[in-house]
């Protein structure tokens, strides 16, 4: 008997990026023509041109799109926030949430398959390059498991130059989305050393794009994306899936045409329109068969629906064996879709959606606050008058160019003398700190507390009142 240990092998496959000795197991799925994949490449072009367009195209001076953190200043298409929106951006954000759950219970994946970058890019940038460069799926498997020749190094060389490029381009197009276009022309012109922060994260972003498209592929879907793990929890019977018909399929069998013109004519029993061509599986980006059933790595792409009917069209039967269906309905019964989850969906997102617009329509046009300046927190001057030194801090959420005064709200209780010029400009979006001393007589303290109010008088009309409290000595 040998000592030797025994390997078991797995009677499963766990995933089909894996082999069974654990090392990756490539995929070469191949494109399948029809009318899904028609509509998903003019979709993939709109979203192309729209990821790059949104950092250039200006709305209200600003770009569409610019996540400005260094300023700390964000612009949605020509609406400018700012870190003291933050209740309107969280509503924006549990918007954003709610509806991608409502979107995900009524359509499934559709996100994944028609929308979602990781798909658009590699199936209609990086996937057509490779097939030009280095052939079709069949002829790039053999050459891959093939001995490393001339001709592989050169066409493997020339895809990753190109993918280089092109995530060079789309990594320069993502770190515009934080600092504009205008700026990032200026920096690319400068030295690396100029902006070496800058030139790190367009490296780093650079390198994860082509690490990604180039070998990471379909295991960012199957393994890393959470939403694909997710989606267990938001899907149900009433969801919209890519899925096979079994009570059509089955059972099924290969055979030729002559075969099915003997099971039509009724000469030999008939069975299911399913040939076991295999057609669903080879065309698969995530390397499934959607004969198995719903699957987490199903990303609903129609692949396999554009490519089961091709077949369907060549045995004379009827499309649809692979289609947009759901569970409910191959059981024989109605989709839903109205449903207790999807009306309660609904509702939350109107519910978050109508409260952001409320908060952002009721939002003033300048942001006021006001707090004590560094030091002593009163002085008392020569003339018996107390003195208290505050800061202001003023932004101008408006759209045009303001001045700005500040006040006592009873002049009677003294005077504010300003650190500095007033009244104090402000520029659209600007935000400006201000000190001030304001000094008052000591009679008007009660116990070392005075409650008033300072007026911002903005030269466009607005006034802003703001309350406060002095600080005096205790004259008892």
């Amino acid at each position: 008997m040998s000592d030797e240990p025994v390997i078991l092998e797995s009677p499963e496959a766990v995933l089909t990026t894996l082999r069974s000795d654990g090392k990756r197991n490539w995929l070469y799925p191949v494109s399948s023509p029809g009318r899904f994949l028609s509509g998903r490449r003019w979709v993939a072009l709109a979203l192309v041109l729209l990821y790059v367009a949104l950092p250039i195209i200006p709305i209200g001076g600003k770009p569409a799109v610019l996540l400005d953190v260094m300023n700390r200043e964000f612009s949605l298409l020509g609406v400018m926030f700012y870190p003291t929106d933050t209740l309107i951006l969280m509503l924006f954000l549990i918007a954003i949430m709610v509806l991608v759950i409502l979107f995900t219970a009524l359509l499934g994946r559709v996100w994944c398959g028609w929308a979602c970058p990781q798909t658009v890019y590699l199936e209609f940038v990086f996937r057509p390059i490779e097939r030009w460069i280095e052939g079709k799926e069949h002829v790039r498997k053999r050459r891959d498991e093939g001995p490393f020749t001339l001709d592989k190094a050169w066409r493997k060389s020339a895809k990753f130059a190109i993918y280089l490029v092109i995530s060079l381009i789309l990594a320069h197009t993502f770190v515009a989305y934080f600092v504009g276009w205008s700026a990032l022309l200026q920096w690319i012109s400068e030295p690396p050393t100029a902006h070496w922060g800058f030139f790190v994260v367009m490296a780093l972003t650079t390198g994860l794009i082509l690490f990604d498209f180039g070998i990471f592929r379909e295991q960012m879907c199957t393994i890393a994306c959470p939403y694909a793990r997710m989606q267990s929890i938001m899907l149900d019977e009433d969801s919209l899936i890519v899925s096979y018909d079994p009570n059509r399929g089955e059972p099924r069998a290969k055979r030729s045409k002559k075969v099915l013109a003997q099971e039509a004519a009724g000469t030999i029993p008939e069975k299911g329109d399913c040939i076991d061509c295999f057609a669903c599986v080879r065309t698969c980006p995530t390397g499934i068969d959607i004969r198995d059933g719903l699957q987490m790595e199903c990303i609903a792409c129609t692949q396999c629906i554009d490519a089961c009917d091709t077949i369907m069209d060549r045995i004379e039967k009827p499309r649809g064996l692979i289609r947009y269906t759901s569970e409910r309905e191959l059981a024989g019964r109605k989709t839903r879709i109205m449903r207790p989850r999807t009306v309660i969906y609904a509702a939350a997102f109107v519910f978050v959606l109508s409260a952001f617009s409320i908060v952002l329509n009721t939002r003033e046009d300048f942001d006021v606050n006001v707090g004590r300046a560094v030091g002593e927190p009163f002085v008392v001057l020569p003339d018996g008058r107390i003195a208290n030194r505050l800061r202001f801090r003023v932004r101008n959420q408006t759209s045009e160019t303001v001045s700005f005064d500040v006040v006592l709200g009873d002049p009677a209780l003294g005077e504010v003398r300003p650190v500095g010029s007033m009244p104090l400009e402000l520029e659209k979006g600007q935000m400006e700190r201000l000190e001030v001393w304001v000094v008052v007589s000591p009679d008007q303290f009660t116990d070392t507390t005075l409650e008033t109010r300072f007026n911002l008088v903005f030269s466009e009309g607005s006034v802003v009142e703001t309350p406060y409290t002095l600080l005096g000595p205790d004259i008892q």
